[in-house]
């Protein structure tokens, strides 16, 4: 037992000074004694063959040491799609340098390394291919006739498919008072974090590495290395402390970890290979969807029939998948409904998840068309929601472990002002700008990893735990060393966190949102195996004041063990150290979802976004003036670095409504705004106040710690509530991601 109360308390970034400070390394900047640099060479065709390539006039260049090509790559213990990484989609991985065939425009196809990253790229730049082209298909539109289901695979489980339809929903819907249907579309979008993809080799021996990458996952990276190389896990250890950002992009290994692993491995010599910004446009993306929405409402505006049908593109070699259409009977359940989500292989690379893969695409078919109804029925959206508002997940038959959402509607519409809202659209206005009011729904799946943690009281007294989980930016790091100094009742100096590194305990990749979860309970559970120890050792020690004191009877509190009804009684942490002659205490444990009590309960966090934006009559443009986010998401271990990354969907979901996408020609099959000036980002002068409150949300059957997550539960309801904004405020659905001015504008500009 400990009297620390350090969870739940705003701590600021433990790691934060070394990151603005610069002392932080990341994956492009480890040092390392004669250092070699690799450049990839990507592909310019879309799809056909190699048919040369001559490395000779490259290779005589003085500073060049070589070329890897597919004619000259080594034999590799390739993978199949059981052994790639753990993230990998059904069907079978990309393979760098392979063979001859190229499968999608910017495969990588080759790599010059040399003395220098300029000399590489040099290098790169004027290597000689011939290709002999293929015909090629990229268009989703165009390619719709060629959509099937999904391949069954592992995937499935934290992705599974549409449920059964339910009822009669033909009938329903023909038979409904209100009836609504639109169709919904949005583009690529690709991460573009800030650090550039990059990952260091160092050579340290016949089969032996350090490799420093960027990655979401230490050990997924050892995995893939392995299993690729045929090298044992234990002589490759990948470090990963500092990430600067990542989103989904980091699941899987990226080719610049192949690329400079095999270079290291031919050699012998430490190697770096960083891809530049056009090059991060080259491997995943959030994958171009269309979905179809029809739904029915009786009159006093109970849904009683959802159609929501999706399809997506993935790549002709992998299955990738997204939970798309399971989402509006999840929040709001009809007894009629069908539900279908297919895709349409394209020669493409492999789409890869991107902050609520899959969330933040259906829930905005699924909002959109509620607030649609809402108007339609003549209904306050947040009251129509709260009319078909449910305890209980339909698709699963299952009450929800906590569902605190009625909670957000009513305190987040108060503290928005909802109810000054006017009706009806085109009602409020500022000058020449129209004001509209939206709001909308968040759900996120609620996951728990398998993990492990190592706690030890070293020979200083002090708690050093030890984990292989990374930090992307969501303070990790810091969540961590609360939930460890609670559970020792010490001060967070007195904290030690090793983390981001495969030599360490077990940890899955980091995203779903389940990572504090996932790695919060391992800690917990080495941490209390490290107190019964603890206490065992101070029982027995000679003269110890607690020798007949029982275990309940001791609590942990700054850096002490104390006799609860007599504090005089007391033993300090770093005498009990000092006692066991300079050998640490140690504690390991492996925990996971305890899927006894999950199998009767659906899990899922919650969110509401409220939106008050303006629309320049004239222009067309769109500005944001304040949004707030109510959110349930159980217990909030850290509300500072939580509610940053709220904000940070919350920027994200302007950005996707408004701004971001990477657009495609479909003659070249090559993406034309490939680099940040023309990929259109937020900028500060495009956010303004964004508000963030979470409600308070007691769920014991998620885990002992009630911990949900909230890394994609912010950007779900974002988007749509901007739709639903623009809508009240001009009159006009407009179901396409990003809405631009063109959409907003018509022949002449005063029709708006």
């Amino acid at each position: 037992m400990t009297n620390n109360h350090l969870s739940g308390k705003p701590v600021a970034r433990l790691e934060g000074p070394d990151k603005v400070s610069g002392i932080a390394k990341y994956a492009g900047e480890y040092p390392a004694k004669g250092l070699r640099y690799g450049y990839v060479v990507n592909s310019i065709i879309t799809k056909g063959k190699i048919k040369k390539i001559d490395t000779a006039i490259v290779e005589a260049i003085p500073g060049i040491i070589k070329v890897f090509t597919h004619e000259n790559r080594p034999s590799l213990a390739w993978f199949n799609q059981l052994y790639s990484d753990m993230d990998a989609p059904p069907g079978a991985p990309f393979r760098p340098l392979h063979d001859e065939n190229i499968s999608f425009n910017g495969q990588p196809i080759a790599l010059v390394v040399a003395e220098s990253f300029e000399l590489a790229r040099y290098g790169a730049s004027i290597l000689h291919i011939e290709y002999e082209q293929e015909a090629f298909h990229t268009n989703l539109q165009a390619n719709l006739q060629h959509a099937r289901k999904p391949k069954a695979g592992l995937a499935s489980v934290l992705k599974p498919p549409p449920p059964k339809p339910s009822g009669d929903f033909e009938k329903a819907y023909a038979k409904a008072k209100a009836q609504t249907s639109a169709t919904f579309t949005h583009g690529y979008e690709h991460h573009n974090p800030m650090e550039l993809f990059a990952t260091t080799v160092v050579y340290e021996g016949p089969g032996k590495l350090t490799v420093y990458d960027k990655t979401q996952g230490t050990i997924n990276s050892q995995l893939y290395i392995g299993n690729v190389f045929g090298l044992h896990y234990k002589n490759i250890r990948v470090i990963s402390p500092y990430v600067g950002g990542a989103f989904g992009s980091g699941l899987r290994p990226q080719y610049q970890l192949f690329f400079a692993v095999l270079a290291a491995l031919e050699l012998k010599a430490p190697v770096r290979v960083t891809l530049d910004r056009q090059q991060m446009f080259t491997f995943g993306f959030r994958p171009p969807t269309i979905q179809h929405t029809r739904y029915g409402a009786a009159a006093d505006g109970k849904v009683t029939a959802i159609n929501h049908e999706a399809v997506a593109i993935t790549s002709r070699f992998e299955d990738y998948i997204e939970v798309v259409v399971n989402w509006a009977n999840m929040l709001y359940p009809a007894q009629n409904t069908l539900l279908k989500h297919q895709l349409v292989p394209l020669d493409v690379y492999t789409p890869v998840d991107m902050r609520a893969p899959g969330g933040s695409t259906g829930v905005h078919a699924v909002e959109s068309t509620m607030d649609a109804l809402s108007y339609q029925l003549g209904i306050d959206p947040v009251e129509f929601r709260l009319i078909n508002y449910s305890d209980t997940d339909a698709t699963k038959d299952k009450p929800y472990s906590s569902k605190e959402l009625r909670q957000c509607y009513k305190e987040g519409a108060l503290r928005f002002g909802w109810n000054e809202r006017q009706p009806l659209p085109r009602s409020m206005r500022r000058g020449n700008r129209l004001v509209g009011y939206g709001m909308a729904t968040g759900i996120w799946d609620v996951f728990q990893f398998p993990a492990r943690a190592e706690a030890s009281l070293t020979k200083a007294g002090k708690l050093r735990i030890k984990s292989a989980v990374t930090d992307i930016g969501t303070g990790t790091y810091t969540v961590m060393a609360q939930v460890a100094a609670d559970e020792l009742g010490l001060p967070l100096d007195q904290v030690e966190v090793l983390y981001g590194d495969s030599a360490l305990p077990f940890s899955a990749i980091q995203g779903g949102s389940a990572t504090t979860a996932s790695v919060a309970m391992a800690i917990r559970g080495a941490c209390e195996g490290l107190r019964k120890q603890l206490i065992r050792k101070a029982k027995s020690l000679s003269n110890s004041p607690l020798a007949d004191a029982k275990p309940e009877e001791i609590i942990f509190t700054n850096g002490q063990l104390v006799l609860k009804h007599n504090p005089a009684l007391h033993m300090t942490l770093a005498d009990i150290a000092a006692a066991n002659n300079g050998k640490p205490i140690t504690s390991k444990k492996f925990t996971g979802p305890d899927l006894i009590k999950w199998r009767k309960y659906s899990r899922a966090a919650h969110s509401v976004s409220f939106v008050e934006l303006e629309v320049d009559e004239d222009l067309g443009t769109v500005d944001v003036t304040r949004a707030l986010t109510m959110v349930a998401a159980g217990r909030i271990i850290n509300p500072k670095t939580a509610r940053s990354q709220i904000i940070g969907s919350m920027v994200w979901g302007i950005s996707k409504a408004l701004r971001e996408e990477s657009i495609m020609d479909h003659r070249y099959g090559r993406f034309m705004n490939a680099n940040l000036a023309e990929y259109h980002l937020p900028v500060h002068a495009d956010v303004h106040d964004l508000e963030v409150h979470f409600v308070e949300e007691k769920d014991d059957i998620i885990n002992e710690l009630g911990i949900k997550g909230v890394g994609e539960v912010g950007l779900t309801a974002m988007p749509p509530a901007i739709a639903n904004a623009i809508f009240h405020a001009t009159g006009r659905r407009i179901n396409k991601f990003p809405i631009k001015v063109e959409d907003l504008l018509s022949t002449s500009p005063s029709s708006l």
